[in-house]
């Protein structure tokens, strides 16, 4: 594999570089790349918060339904949204 001509490229693979789904060579050429690279090194960062982020949300607890009277208000309030709105 050759070396990553821009940022660009390299983004295309993180998805496959996080879940360690790439050839030891082409994971090598990621971490050389990102090690010199602020705007990359920012972006992985952000990326790996945000999966981690994603599997905290997927384990905790759904919230319970809104019990029929708010959902009513709800319903009511859009209502009245759209009667308001012009034609």
């Amino acid at each position: 594999m050759e070396p990553f001509q821009d940022c660009k490229e390299l983004f295309a693979l993180l998805s496959e570089y996080l879940d360690e789904e790439l050839p030891a060579g082409a994971c090598e050429q990621i971490r050389s790349h990102i090690s010199g690279c602020p705007p990359c090194i920012e972006f992985v960062d952000s990326l790996k918060r945000s999966v981690e982020l994603l599997h905290e949300y997927r384990n905790a607890e759904a919230p319970a339904p809104l019990p029929e009277s708010q959902r009513e208000q709800l319903r009511a309030a859009y209502r009245r949204m759209l009667s308001a709105r012009p034609p």
